[in-house]
């Protein structure tokens, strides 16, 4: 008969420094696909990174001030973007003075995207509103999992200005009378769309018939 409060035996193979290893590999992994598929320049070989890989250039458990990632667009040369970890935590007002510090002294940059552990304050926040560029906020627990790839997520593309209008021009249509997106949909959020962006959504049913819809982000 089961106890009430029973500790469950999960072997000598897991511990945490492994399981900490882990959870880093695999948002690092994410968060290149997420850039690559944002047009910024990553190499297949730092994708394909397999998790021994991993572990021998970070080890058990990762400083991550090492994990950092800096990259610059394919298309457009004059934007740069800078992923950040940070630490366990909670991220205050002085820590993120000296992030801010630490990017704008070490490199130009168009973006910035924190992965958070753990809580940030209120006044950290409103720091983050000073920096002069984007900078987007993700919970590594949101990075384990890349959201484009579940088996059952309709295809998602990203139109640009020209597809825009012509969709706009073919259906006669103003970008205000297309379906909602909201800013806060993870498909979005993966993308770092901006308000006013359009995707192209193909879904796909058990027959392999196709139904497409168009949505705007805002």
């Amino acid at each position: 008969m089961e106890g009430k409060g029973k500790e469950i035996d999960v072997g000598p193979s897991i511990n945490k420094p492994s399981v900490e290893c882990h959870k880093y590999y695999l948002a690092r992994r994410t968060t290149m696909e997420m850039l690559r598929d944002r047009g910024y320049d990553v190499s297949d070989e730092d994708i394909n990174l397999s998790l021994q890989q991993f572990r021998a250039l970070y080890g058990e458990l990762p400083d991550v001030d090492q994990l950092r990632i800096s990259a610059k667009h394919r298309f457009d040369s004059s934007k740069k973007i800078a992923v950040l970890f940070c630490g366990t935590g909670t991220v205050k007002v002085n820590e993120m003075r000296v992030i801010a510090a630490d990017v704008l002294n070490r490199e130009s940059i168009t973006g910035l995207i924190l992965v958070l552990q753990g809580h940030i304050t209120n006044q950290a926040l409103k720091a983050v509103e000073l920096f002069t560029f984007k900078v987007e906020l993700f919970e590594i627990t949101d990075l384990l999992v890349n959201v484009t790839k579940h088996v059952l997520r309709p295809r998602h593309q990203v139109l640009n200005d020209d597809e825009k209008e012509s969709l706009l021009k073919k259906y006669s249509l103003e970008e205000k009378q297309l379906p909602r997106l909201s800013s806060k949909d993870p498909i979005v959020r993966y993308y770092g769309l901006e308000t006013g962006q359009v995707m192209k959504i193909t879904y796909k049913d058990e027959l392999n018939d196709s139904q497409v819809t168009y949505r705007c982000v805002g």
